[in-house]
């Protein structure tokens, strides 16, 4: 008797952060690019369903967006644009009130497009709205593996925190990567992972049947190209594929595996 072979599955991933401007939207962008030169078929979901930026980040205008696929006035593959960098999107509409609460509908929809692109990727990266709404942390459970994005600031550090516990305690989540991005000298952002996971283990692990271990996968230099290219509405990857960050991506792509 022979077995029906089962269907390769993208993986996913969840790229957030405890509080917006850290860079998030870029480390996905560019983190798919990475991807796409190692061969992977990469799509990026703009899951920030009410505050979308991803289009301005790639310079995309675009007509179909998740929301003509939500209210079924378009389908996903015609929502689906190719990206610079050699990726997919799907893009959300900004500004859509209506998506800034979880309703039962908005959930629904959401598992609906994930469970129909898993098939069709290699890795699906979902780029989440930033801090611990129902709509982000639903976004978040989806997803195979959390990536958290935060910089040196103080602020950034307590927003990830609370991120992170709430991840571990909501959803059971016991491993969460994790990112520096802007980071100011060689060895920050390990150093920033390491007290984390210190403040964690103490406030955090001793109420977890297991304890939430945080995997440091890297950092990316403060860079005057990033800022250049952002500017540029550019992918980091293609403007300036030389550069420091950019060569931090293609390492972080790496170890991520």
């Amino acid at each position: 008797m022979t077995s029906t072979p089962i269907a390769k599955q993208a993986r996913i991933t969840a790229i957030t952060s405890g509080k917006g401007g850290v860079g998030k939207t870029f480390v996905s962008a560019n983190l798919a690019a990475a991807f796409a030169q190692r061969g992977e078929k990469v799509l990026v979901l703009d899951a920030d369903l009410g505050l979308a930026n991803l289009d301005v980040v790639l310079n995309l205008v675009p007509k179909i967006t998740l929301h003509h696929v939500f209210t079924g006035q378009h389908t996903l593959a015609e929502a689906t644009l190719p990206a610079p960098g050699g990726f997919s999107v799907l893009l959300a509409g900004s500004g859509m009130v209506e998506y800034s609460r979880l309703t039962p509908e908005v959930r629904d929809k959401l598992i609906e497009v994930v469970e129909t692109v898993k098939p069709m990727y290699d890795r699906v990266l979902l780029d989440t709205g930033a801090g611990i709404s129902d709509v982000v942390l639903y976004t978040v459970s989806l997803a195979d593996e959390v990536l958290v994005v935060a910089t040196p600031e103080p602020t950034s550090l307590t927003d990830a925190y609370a991120t992170i516990k709430v991840l571990a305690t909501t959803q059971g989540r016991r491993h969460i990567r994790m990112v520096c991005n802007q980071a100011g000298r060689p060895g920050e952002g390990r150093g920033i992972c390491k007290q984390l996971q210190a403040v964690v283990d103490r406030y955090v692990n001793p109420g977890l049947d297991s304890p939430l271990q945080l995997e440091f996968v890297g950092e990316l230099p403060s860079d005057g190209s990033v800022r250049d290219a952002v500017l540029r509405r550019e992918l980091l990857m293609e403007a300036y594929p030389g550069s420091a960050a950019a060569q931090a991506v293609v390492a972080l792509a790496a170890k991520m595996g």
